[in-house]
């Protein structure tokens, strides 16, 4: 043990620290400005709740990122560990739907509460499916049977599908394309053969064609007023700017006035009342225009850091495993970003997915920090390994 932690402590990776440290701290900061008049005008609440929250929120964060950068990552292989993940993802997911305990937020039944706390499932199931699939699929290429459909492929493609069916029906679109990307990601870091990847993504296309009919018909009942609208503030958020496209239109006006300087921070406008939820997945409108160009700097270079440290991890090791989990972490942070800017700029429609490590939230950042400290240990090992 003593030599394990001169070894934890001798290949700890500062930059890729520093990043992590710096975005939830950044984050904190805009929690803060932006949350002010929204905590004490929409809900009651002290000015400083959701910064309160949010500080909470990373205390509990930090600890769980040591955690997961401590314990080695070979460990996750071990089948009675991976199983049980899997089950307790499997029935937090279902139990959205099942127990009646979701709660609808934003037009998406994501939320369970347990003993007074809430907690998104599908955001345990973005990492347990990434270090699921990297787990199997390891195990699989060391005996050689990686491109066996039958032995090595079903069994995880068959809980990716149950999982992401069931975040469909919540209807969380978002959450559901991120897993499907970071699992496809994992997968083509496996080592697999072409043609079997390419018969992968017939069998997900039809699983996904399959679930996309059942929501077909059941659209009455899935698609509610709320959700219809986002599609509809989509294609042209003017014509709904009192309605559905009110957050996608006062985030632009967020923007636009913000320019290259910014306002200064706390001095946004929007979020005095105009843009709903300021603190949450547009918290990057109130970034824009209270910072400009410098706060929109240091989200995105701070987040692409992380991903393209990801990817060149996952380049530099000859660990199967490990060249997964970084390829699969990478590919999540950096859809996520992707999905939420895009969502705020019209590139698509807003989804609800929170920034990460910079939007409020306690299970978005307290999972985040768990897969940053995963990828801290493979990062980690990859530098023992090298020097080795």
């Amino acid at each position: 043990m003593r030599n394990y932690v001169k070894q934890f402590l001798r290949n700890f990776d500062f930059p890729l620290f520093f990043v992590y440290l710096i975005l939830c701290l950044f984050g904190l900061v805009m929690i803060y400005s932006s949350s002010l008049v929204w905590a004490v005008g929409r809900y009651d609440f002290a000015p400083d709740h959701f910064f309160r929250r949010q500080v909470f929120n990373l205390a509990l964060a930090f600890p769980t990122f040591l955690v997961a950068a401590f314990f080695p990552y070979k460990n996750f292989k071990r089948k009675k560990l991976m199983m049980t993940s899997v089950i307790g993802m499997l029935i937090l997911l279902f139990s959205v739907h099942i127990f009646g305990y979701g709660r609808e937020q934003l037009g998406a039944q994501r939320l369970i509460n347990i003993a007074g706390i809430n907690i998104q499932p599908s955001e345990v199931a973005k990492i347990i499916i990434i270090v699921y699939f990297a787990s199997v699929f390891a195990k699989k290429y060391e005996k050689g049977a990686i491109d066996s459909l039958n032995e090595s492929i079903a069994p995880p493609i068959m809980i990716l599908v149950f999982a992401v069916g069931s975040i469909m029906f919540e209807t969380d679109i978002g959450t559901s394309l991120i897993i499907v990307v970071s699992a496809f990601s994992v997968i083509a870091a496996s080592g697999i053969k072409k043609r079997t990847f390419l018969k992968i993504s017939g069998i997900i296309a039809i699983c996904m064609s399959f679930l996309s009919i059942l929501l077909f018909f059941g659209w009455d009942r899935i698609m509610t007023e709320n959700r219809q609208g986002r599609i509809y503030s989509f294609i042209n958020p003017f014509d709904y700017s009192q309605g559905s496209g009110l957050q996608v239109v006062n985030g632009y006006i967020a923007i636009g006035s913000g320019g290259v300087t910014g306002h200064g921070l706390g001095n946004s406008i929007q979020k005095m009342g105009y843009l709903p939820e300021p603190h949450t997945d547009v918290i990057m409108a109130v970034i824009s225009e209270e910072l400009g160009v410098l706060g929109v700097f240091i989200v995105l270079g701070g987040l692409g850091f992380i991903v393209l440290r990801a990817l060149s991890i996952a380049l530099k090791t000859k660990d199967p495993q490990a060249r997964m989990l970084a390829a699969g972490i990478g590919s999540m942070i950096g859809i996520q970003t992707f999905i939420n800017i895009g969502g705020l700029t019209g590139i698509i429609p807003l989804t609800g997915v929170p920034l990460p490590f910079i939007s409020y939230g306690g299970t978005s950042v307290i999972l985040m920090s768990v897969a940053v400290g995963i990828l801290m240990n493979v990062s980690m090992f990859v530098k023992y390994e090298k020097k080795k």
